[in-house]
């Protein structure tokens, strides 16, 4: 995951792993079912937060700056306890094995800042 503040380059603040997700898809799936979720063919699955054993691989910012008591340090010189407005988070994937690599592309968002009536 990277962080990209508004007008500057983007910090990749984290590299997680799927193989650290505590139950994989087949359990998630059977998880949902089992207590009547109706699950159809076409639907997507989300797997959640998918955190690492070792800092440089928490899945939040709240893992990653330890409930905001040590900020992530920013390529451009400032920092992040949470994300703030107007940052743009940038999440990339692939999947490799046996040297066969595949990405998923990427996507992106960015936080706007809350709309105050007047």
């Amino acid at each position: 995951m990277a962080i990209q503040p508004k007008g500057k380059a983007e910090t990749v603040v984290t590299r997680s792993n799927f193989k650290h997700i505590y139950w994989n898809m087949n359990q998630q799936l059977a998880h949902h079912t089992i207590n009547g979720c109706p699950v159809n063919s076409g639907d997507m699955m989300g797997s959640g937060t998918i955190s690492g054993s070792t800092p440089d691989s928490y899945g939040s910012m709240l893992e990653l700056s330890w409930k905001g008591s040590k900020p992530v340090q920013l390529n451009d010189g400032g920092d992040r306890k949470f994300i703030e407005d107007n940052d743009t988070v940038i999440m990339r994937g692939y999947s490799e094995k046996n040297g066969v690599r595949i990405g998923f592309g990427e996507v992106s968002t960015k936080l706007l800042p809350v709309f105050k009536k007047k």
